[in-house]
């Protein structure tokens, strides 16, 4: 088994609905290896985006810590925990996020600015990226030129252009038709074997889940291997 690149332990986390606390996560335990592609699956509202969240460090845990390639997301500070973000993860969701004024080329290469790389390099590494899911000829486009699926796929290679330990999918291809979330699909199998950068996809799908390494569900704010 490789090195894991992201663990949690003890992961705590409630609402409060009507003044009564709803206990959605308890005590989760995980941890997700280099190059690991892990589905989370679990009914509408068992806590998935949530756990997704907490994760990669965008909602806080009542309790329990979350590592990220020997880095503490909860032990740190605000500031600290949002360059661990930007240098060790990745984020896809169902809908992209793209920014709209800027052309494909732009948005993939916006990590890397906010990281201080220069326009050159950004540039340099965006556009490769952008031919790996096969929009080179695509990179001047701005997100409403492009299909459904074209603009998923920039997303996802905006998500992996600062070469992030693990990539956080919350229903990557759940605003997508069949045939093209099967394009999707296989761009991000592919990307998983070249580039052996863990993927942790939330999904409602099935058949993506099980193209996946491994499967976990979510049932009653605890993880359990799932069995289909």
């Amino acid at each position: 088994m490789n090195e894991a690149v992201l663990t949690c332990h003890g992961i705590d986390k409630s609402y409060q609905e009507a003044g009564q606390p709803i206990h959605i996560l308890k005590s989760i335990e995980l941890a997700v290896a280099q190059g690991e592609r892990l589905a989370i699956v679990g009914s509408s509202g068992s806590g998935k985006s949530t756990l997704l969240n907490i994760l990669g460090g965008l909602d806080k845990p009542d309790a329990g810590e979350v590592v990220v390639s020997g880095q503490s997301l909860y032990g740190v500070s605000e500031r600290q925990r949002s360059s661990i973000r930007n240098r060790k993860l990745g984020f896809v969701y169902q809908f992209h996020h793209l920014l709209h004024e800027f052309t494909a080329l732009e948005n993939v290469a916006m990590p890397l600015l906010i990281a201080g790389h220069s326009s050159a390099e950004a540039g340099e590494r965006a556009a490769t990226l952008l031919a790996r899911v096969g929009l080179q000829h695509r990179v001047r486009h701005k997100p409403a030129q492009l299909s459904g699926g074209e603009r998923q796929r920039v997303a996802i290679a905006r998500a992996l252009v600062n070469e992030p330990a693990c990539v956080l999918m919350d229903e990557p291809t759940g605003n997508l038709d069949r045939h093209t979330a099967e394009d999707v699909q296989s761009y991000l199998n592919e990307l998983n074997e070249t580039l052996d950068t863990a993927f942790v996809i939330v999904t409602h799908d099935m058949q993506l889940a099980g193209q996946m390494g491994r499967a976990l569900e979510l049932v009653d704010g605890e993880l359990s291997e799932f069995r289909g």
